[in-house]
């Protein structure tokens, strides 16, 4: 082999040289750093003498490239070329900049799989009536967009992909989106902001909460997960509490709660008064009140599924706050590309500073107790939560949440005797894992197990440590499930699956004086298997789910059950913007609290969950219809529900009754009939919204007389008129509240004490007879988003809970003082509340 010659090879190494360095310029001119559009104006005013007017906040956080030229003129076109600003003219030296309120944005729709295009996809810029499906090649473009509308695109066998207009500009290249198929329901976004920000229904009646788009509700500085749920008709705390919601007036016990596929058995803290999971790591909840898919068992009320942040970010988030009643922390940080940890911890600040609002909530949380001299209360909650892909086909996911409150209390008598020392201590700990696999494009599946524990320790002494009392409530559950879902066509999908649950309780009551010991254990089995098809045509005028479920519940001693439970949801759009609903279904669940010892403790907790065995606690059985017409038209929504659910083998004992029938033991029923009515008007600016509903709520006690009497937890009326308005980082809310009183049992006027026996005793007039006054709250908040840099967002909040200080009553009951008279007590609403918050996020 020849040699080339040395002259031959220096001029192509000088070429190859040559050709490096060119490219090299290029992709150094290429990756040329960005500069503010604040900080080049400056230095096109110092080099040319001339004068740009201009608002700071407008022009915040935007970037260009620096223009390639000594000309003003050429340079003025190249930052009207890059950024939404237009610059005019006013004389030889002045000049006006001004932020554009309209836009021109595009972007290419792909699949996140495959990256392919994906053409016919809807893009339609919400509360305007600007529309378009994306061309063959997968693109769309629109003019005069609205700088601050929100666009949603969505494809039949997508989920919905919703993003702001300023990320689509077209001044840069074209933004690619890419949409991730959907597997498991499928849905369609009937409202997007409903009521705020972050609230949709659903086409199957259900409605989902997002915390990373919440808005601002009357009286909430934070989107408090439970207390937020409160917003909508049907939904309602009949005594002010998060942990005490009452859906369609069935009482709290009889409501699922999910977090991460968990039950949990302990939702709130301070005596019901805060909910118990962090919002800020917690992606969506699903709130259900009707037609609940077959996926779901237990909870014959409602269904309140929780489910935190799911994906990994490449980069660490987080975020950080506190109110007057507490401070936390939040964040996940990435540990490898396919691995990530998740962590939010609350700490209560109440058993070292006492600020305004915690001096309301004790004075609310403590009424029915005496004097108070020395008062130990915290609360904490921590959650971790493991995310491992182990390809883009399977995840693998691990989450943990421990959940605790603790009160020491000593309480003496207004005469200085007779001192009592109280300690309440309640602790959840759960954890569970699931393995999500995508098998093909058609299949999923997902395999979740878990266990929850949950303890209440109660103990008091009194009398100069005469009498003690000790009460235990031990809780513990084990599941499993296995979820499939098989896409048939791309209007028809079929869920199967199966689910395991083995629950444990425990309750313990121990008295010394005089000696009472008293200890029931209970274990039951459930074996699930169910089945639904959810359909939707192409135009998405019509959606059905209709699906049920086969369990068989066994105590080991006791009883063996086979239910069947079939589930319904269909709505259809017979009209341009008008649908109807038709939801159905039958439940059952095998747990519920009791309220035993109704004046112990303070009057804090006295409610303590306990297992069916089919003598004295049947299995609690639910049958539940309704039928709804709503208008959607972006702006306005009008909706419109009545309904008809019947709960049998309900014990007294669950119920809270405060009159002779309340140690009874009688199984009985409750059946409701009421109407819910809503109305919401709604810009980008601001939403409107009034509610209605109507409850008739009936017990049906066969051996009480009367045998039917209006139930505990009725609220025949109530009314809702609230609204928010957002202004740029600015946001508040405004809400009234107004409810009829709900029942309560009066002693006989005649004869209200009977002396014939001992001890004596009280004589009640018909059971719920009476009703107390009406309830009347006004609400309020406000909060306003800056930035303290770059990267860190900052906010701050105030709001003011019962603004009017109306005082309230939200229950009645009588009971024999220790001079066998009949004492009046009475429970009392929150009064005026201040509350402030300072939160960072980044």
């Amino acid at each position: 082999m020849r040699k080339a010659p040395l002259k031959t090879l220096s001029v192509h190494l000088f070429i190859v040289l040559l050709l490096f360095l060119v490219n090299g310029g290029r992709a150094q001119q290429t990756s040329k750093p960005k500069i503010s559009v604040i900080g080049l104006l400056q230095e096109l005013e110092t080099e040319f003498n001339v004068k740009f007017s201009f608002a700071d906040a407008d022009l915040e956080g935007i970037q260009l490239h620096r223009p390639e030229t000594e000309n003003l003129e050429s340079a003025i076109v190249q930052i009207i070329s890059q950024t939404p600003l237009e610059i005019e003219r006013l004389s030889d030296r002045y000049y006006s900049v001004i932020l554009t309120d309209t836009l021109s944005i595009c972007g290419t729709v792909l699949d996140n799989y495959e990256n392919n295009t994906i053409p016919g996809a809807t893009v339609r810029v919400l509360d305007t009536d600007i529309a378009m499906v994306t061309n063959m090649d997968g693109t769309f473009a629109f003019e005069e967009v609205p700088r601050t509308a929100i666009i949603q695109i969505s494809h039949l066998g997508f989920k919905p992909y919703f993003i702001s207009a300023k990320k689509l500009s077209n001044k840069a290249p074209c933004t690619s989106i890419a949409l991730a198929l959907s597997y498991q329901e499928l849905e369609e976004v009937v409202v997007y902001k409903f009521l705020t920000d972050g609230l949709a229904k659903f086409s199957d009646g259900s409605i989902q909460m997002n915390t990373a788009e919440f808005g601002i509700l009357p009286g909430l500085i934070e989107p408090d997960i439970l207390q937020s749920a409160q917003a909508f008709p049907g939904i309602k705390s009949v005594d002010e509490t998060v942990s005490d919601i009452n859906i369609r007036g069935g009482t709290n016990d009889q409501n699922l709660i999910l977090w991460d596929g968990i039950k949990m058995y302990q939702s709130g803290h301070f005596f019901g008064l805060i909910s118990a999971f962090n919002p800020y790591l917690t992606d969506k909840i699903t709130v259900i009140k009707n037609g609940t898919s077959s996926i779901y068992g237990d909870g014959v009320s409602g269904v309140m599924d929780l489910r935190t942040k799911n994906d990994i970010q490449n980069s660490v988030y987080g975020g950080a706050g506190f109110n007057l009643i507490n401070g936390d922390v939040y964040g996940q940080i990435p540990l490898a590309e396919n691995m990530a940890i998740q962590f939010s911890g609350r700490r209560s600040v109440t058993d070292f500073l006492e600020t305004p609002t915690y001096t309301t909530f004790s004075e609310k949380a403590f009424q029915d107790s005496e004097v108070r001299t020395d008062n130990d209360f915290y609360f904490y909650d921590f959650t971790g939560k493991l995310l491992y892909d182990i390809d883009r086909y399977h995840k693998i996911r691990l989450s943990l949440i421990h959940i605790n409150n603790d009160l020491d209390n000593f309480t003496l008598r207004p005469d200085g005797t007779d001192a009592t020392e109280s300690s309440l201590d309640q602790i959840n700990i759960s954890f569970g894992g699931s393995l999500e696999s995508e098998w093909t494009d058609n299949f999923y599946t997902q395999a979740n197990v878990y266990y929850t524990q949950y303890r209440l320790t109660a103990f008091s002494i009194t009398e100069s440590a005469s009498r003690q009392l000790y009460q235990n409530n031990l809780v513990k559950e084990s599941g499993a499930k296995l979820n499939t879902v098989y896409k048939l066509t791309p209007t028809l999908q079929w869920t199967n699956g199966y689910q395991f649950t083995e629950t444990g309780i425990e309750n313990i009551t121990r008295i010394n004086l005089p000696f009472f010991e008293s200890s029931v254990k209970g274990v039951i089995r459930s074996h699930s298997v169910y089945s639904e098809f959810c359909f939707e045509t192409e135009d998405r005028k019509l959606f059905a789910q209709v699906g049920g479920r086969l369990n068989y519940i066994s105590n080991i001693n006791t009883f063996e059950k086979v239910l069947i439970e079939p589930r319904l949801s269909i709505s259809y759009e017979f009209a341009r913007n008008f649908k109807v609903e038709a939801l159905g279904e039958f439940k059952s669940q095998y747990t519920n609290q009791i309220i035993d010892l109704e004046q112990n403790f303070l009057g804090l907790e006295k409610r303590r969950w306990t297992l069916a065995d089919e003598n004295e606690l049947p299995i609690v059985q639910s049958k539940q219809g309704s039928l709804g017409f709503n208008y959607d038209e972006n702006r306005l929504y009008v909706g419109v529900e009545a309904f008809y659910k019947n709960v049998t083998g309900i014990n007294v004992r669950t119920q809270g009754f405060q009159n002779e029938d309340q140690f009874d033991g009688e199984i009985g029923e409750y059946l409701v009939k009421g109407l819910e009515f809503l109305i919401n008007k709604k810009t980008n600016d601001y939403s409107v919204w009034f509610s209605y509903a109507y409850n008739d709520n009936n017990y049906t006690f066969n051996t009480v007389d009367p045998p039917i009497f209006p139930n505990n937890l009725e609220l025949e009326h109530s009314f809702t008129l609230a609204g928010n308005y957002n202004y740029n980082d600015f946001k508040i809310g405004v809400g009234f509240n107004y409810r009829s009183g709900k029942p309560y049992t009066r002693p006989d006027v005649t004869n209200p004490l009977d002396s014939s026996i001992f001890p004596n005793e009280i004589n009640y007039e018909d059971p719920n007879s009476s009703s107390l006054p009406e309830y009347f709250r006004a609400d309020a908040s406000a909060t306003y988003d800056f930035n303290l840099s770059k990267t860190i967002r900052a906010s701050v909040g105030a709001s003011v809970l019962n603004f009017t200080n109306r005082k309230n009553i939200l229950n009645t009951y009588y009971r024999l003082n220790n001079t066998n008279e009949i004492e009046t007590v009475q429970r009392a609403s929150i009064g005026v509340t201040p509350n402030a918050s300072f939160r960072i996020r980044f």
